[in-house]
């Protein structure tokens, strides 16, 4: 089992941040597209080679998020129509999770089998996670899954807080 540790920098413009190892070496560089359109995020390794993409589908009725890994599209994140609770569903490469993902507390499974553990840390500045690997040919989607669920989350409470101004 790998443990990493994904903190962002509060009140950071450009959407940089690291993933980093129980040693707190970084391990992934994530940096986000600023005022953008689309919006996205490039995961990159410690050589700065681009592992995943998340990107915000533009001109969608309701947000959708899709996530790429090595080029390849694995992962769509969309917002259900709901009156009341915000519903989203993930749907590819046999991905489920389960558990509260919007206070990020939530197991990541594929085709029934727990892979990852993700679970918010309290106390800390800022928003930080610590997400377990257990199957480490799924840290690069896992990594990537994390990014795109705190993207749609903060797309939501950018709209609800617009919504009411």
């Amino acid at each position: 089992m790998k443990q990493l540790y994904i903190k962002q920098k509060v009140f950071s413009l450009s959407g940089k941040f690291t993933v980093k190892d129980q040693e707190e070496k970084d391990v992934y560089y994530v940096e986000g597209s600023f005022m953008q359109v689309p919006k996205t995020f490039s995961i990159m390794n410690t050589k700065r080679d681009e592992v995943a993409l998340v990107t915000k589908k533009v001109f969608s009725f309701l947000p959708k998020f899709f996530v790429e890994v090595n080029g390849r599209e694995v992962l769509t994140i969309k917002k259900e129509f709901s009156f009341f609770k915000a519903r989203y569903t993930i749907d590819g490469a046999g991905i489920e999770v389960h558990g509260n993902w919007w206070d990020m507390d939530f197991q990541v499974l594929q085709h029934g089998e727990i892979v990852g553990k993700v679970s918010k840390e309290w106390f800390t500045w800022g928003d930080s996670y610590k997400v377990e690997i257990l199957n480490e040919e799924m840290e690069t989607i896992i990594i990537a899954l994390v990014v795109a669920i705190d993207c749609v989350k903060a797309d939501q409470a950018a709209a609800s807080s617009g919504a009411t101004t």
